[in-house]
């Protein structure tokens, strides 16, 4: 007999992130990496784009770069305008550590229809 795999089709599955097959965060977990990115001095970036350009290089910035903010409810009230400006895109969340130029963490916070 044949082996039977429960896990799926994972590789012709689109994903938005590098663990987009778990499930979505808690607006609760969501805080959590939002302070984190805070606490490690990184500067928060939010990005949007159609779900049509999701497999694009490059998604659109909302604003400019939060470079230095330290207060979470100021990164939580745009990530929420972005979604209401944008409600049928994807918004993710960027932590941009210049120490080394790269991305600290990104996930997506709102998936679009």
């Amino acid at each position: 007999m044949p082996f039977q795999s429960t896990v799926g089709d994972y590789q012709t599955v689109a994903t938005l992130e590098t663990f987009g097959f778990l499930p979505p965060m808690t607006q609760d977990e969501i805080y959590d990496q939002i302070a984190y990115i805070i606490a490690q001095g990184w500067s928060p970036v939010i990005e949007h784009v159609h779900p049509s350009g999701s497999m694009q290089t490059y998604w659109s910035y909302w604003k400019l770069p939060f470079f230095g903010e330290k207060d979470l409810n100021v990164v939580v009230s745009e990530l929420e305008a972005c979604h209401r400006a944008y409600p049928d895109h994807h918004v993710r969340m960027v932590g941009y550590d210049a120490y080394t130029q790269s991305q600290g963490t990104c996930f997506v916070v709102f998936e679009g229809r």
